[in-house]
């Protein structure tokens, strides 16, 4: 034999052999069987989805239905389970541990879920109204009370004497009856805007300036004479 027939040869050994009769069917009926299965799972899928739009459906029909809760399911079926209910304008929460008992529940909107109902249901927890104002109220008392506290330790007391500030002014008698006005608050520790206002008319200061005036040359006349 010659180079060029057993490189021929060689060539035609290494090529694969065509699928034998028995072979073809097998590959055909495996073709068959993987559309089968697949149009299986689509539906399935469809009567799921099916399912579920009939149970919100029915939800959304109960005049005094406010939440339903479905059974422990895996992510694809959650997954359809939200559609649905975001399609049908519900509320949607899922609880639960992956892979062993994680659900769905939905909420009409008027009807939605408060902070401390949620905390209670992530705990696995019965969700107690009464309980949860309770401890709410009690929160905010405790807040309230620091804030006080915070006020108490950072009150401030006024540096500004109003007595004499104003005495070369309006005179001393005025001086301290503006100082009377403008007393520290004993319950905030400072003095608050509106009782700095002068509560004197215009009419009343000129009034005080013109006795002062008078009183400044009487006392001149005085050391005159």
């Amino acid at each position: 034999m010659d180079l060029l027939g057993s490189i021929l040869g060689s060539m035609d050994a290494s090529k694969p052999k065509p699928p034998s009769e028995k072979e073809r069917l097998m590959k055909k009926k495996q073709k068959e069987l993987a559309a089968k299965l697949e149009e299986k799972h689509r539906e399935a899928k469809l009567k799921f989805r099916t399912k579920v739009e009939t149970q919100i459906t029915d939800f959304l029909k109960q005049e005094n239905g406010q939440t339903l809760k479905f059974s422990a399911m895996d992510n694809y079926h959650r997954s359809v389970v939200h559609d649905v209910a975001e399609i049908a304008g519900l509320v949607t929460f899922s609880f639960g541990e992956e892979d062993v008992d994680r659900h769905i529940q939905v909420w009409k909107k008027e009807f939605s879920p408060c902070e401390g109902e949620l905390a209670a249901l992530r705990r696995g927890e019965e969700f107690d109204p009464v309980k949860e104002k309770l401890e709410r109220e009690e929160r905010e008392w405790r807040e309230k009370l620091e804030v006080e506290r915070s006020r108490t330790l950072n009150k401030v007391a006024p540096k500004t004497n109003y007595q004499e500030k104003y005495e070369h002014l309006i005179g001393k008698d005025s001086a301290l009856e503006a100082a009377r006005k403008t007393e520290t608050n004993a319950q905030y520790g400072m003095v608050s805007a509106e009782q700095k206002k002068d509560r004197r008319t215009v009419e009343d200061i000129q009034a005080q300036l013109r006795d002062k005036k008078r009183l400044k040359v009487d006392r001149e006349q005085e050391e005159e004479g």
